[in-house]
């Protein structure tokens, strides 16, 4: 399996950004392919992004049953199912380009009480 299509995305939420920020945690959140292994998902990860990695935890979460009416009648479906791996780094190592292209110096401020 090649490596760029072992890791799909990171995954951006507000826990797995406080998982990052973390220093003493130092852990980051990927989207996987469903088949891959841990061994897999470590060799990938040291491969692209240049870092040593301590240890891989992986999860499976499960599709949902997902209905809505289209034209009148109800259709019935399933969002598909996403593995999970949380890699942890060595203390002191990061992964530059987990959040994009964006810095945090880059991000809007709230501005409600500069306009007031």
């Amino acid at each position: 399996m090649a490596n760029n299509s072992i890791l799909i995305k990171p995954l951006l939420s507000d826990k797995t950004t406080q998982l990052a920020e973390n220093a003493a945690l130092n852990q980051y959140t990927f989207v996987v392919d469903m088949n891959a292994n841990k061994i897999e998902i470590k060799k990938a990860v040291e491969k692209q992004f240049g870092v040593t990695v301590l240890s891989v935890n992986t999860s499976v979460r499960p599709g949902k049953k997902r209905s809505r009416i289209v034209k009148g009648r109800m259709a019935a479906g399933r969002k598909a199912p996403i593995k999970k791996a949380i890699v942890t780094l060595q203390p002191g190592q990061i992964i530059e380009g987990y959040y994009g292209d964006v810095q945090a110096e880059e991000v809007p401020q709230d501005t409600t009480e500069a306009n007031a």
